[in-house]
């Protein structure tokens, strides 16, 4: 005999509400930080991100840049030319293999992340970080259930797809 499943309690309005709640503190708190960047900078949180990830890791490529920041490709390269063109960041095209270009932030770039704000990443990317291994991953595990509910609900309003990168 099969034991029957207990069903599903959906979350009050009230406990719904709280957690939405939270979300916007999240992104209020990530959007001042980065608008607060910009003006002391004139650089976007995601550019002064870039010039962290190559201060730490001299000689990325476009590819790894993008992994290290969770970015599609030509996103981080539309970063990229944005610096290289304000004159923080060079390519350098690998001698063995033309084809290899590198990364690597100029005496301006260098300067540039040094007198930065801090943290440079933005306050949601480094808070991230700080979490113990453990609640990070309890945070992915509901955060995919929520994702998995707003599919589920995209779907059934018929909305074009949303842009997930899972």
């Amino acid at each position: 005999m099969q034991k029957s499943a207990t069903p599903v309690q959906p979350a009050t309005r009230e406990a719904a509400l709280e957690v939405l709640q939270r979300f916007r503190i999240l992104i209020r708190a990530a959007q001042r930080h980065s608008q607060w960047v910009e003006k002391r900078t004139g650089l976007s949180g995601a550019q002064l991100w870039v010039l962290q990830e190559l201060a730490e890791m001299p000689g990325l490529r476009v590819g790894e840049l993008a992994e290290r920041m969770a970015l599609h490709q030509s996103t981080a390269s539309n970063l990229v030319d944005k610096l290289e063109t304000a004159g923080l960041l060079r390519r350098e095209r690998m001698a063995s293999d033309q084809r290899v270009v590198r990364l690597h932030l100029t005496a301006r770039g260098q300067s540039t992340i040094a007198g930065s704000p801090s943290p440079a990443r933005g306050i949601l990317p480094e808070a991230l970080r700080q979490l113990e291994a453990e609640r990070l991953e309890a945070l992915g595990v509901e955060l995919n259930h929520l994702l998995a509910q707003i599919r589920t609900l995209d779907a059934a309003y018929g909305k074009e797809p949303l842009p997930f990168t899972l």
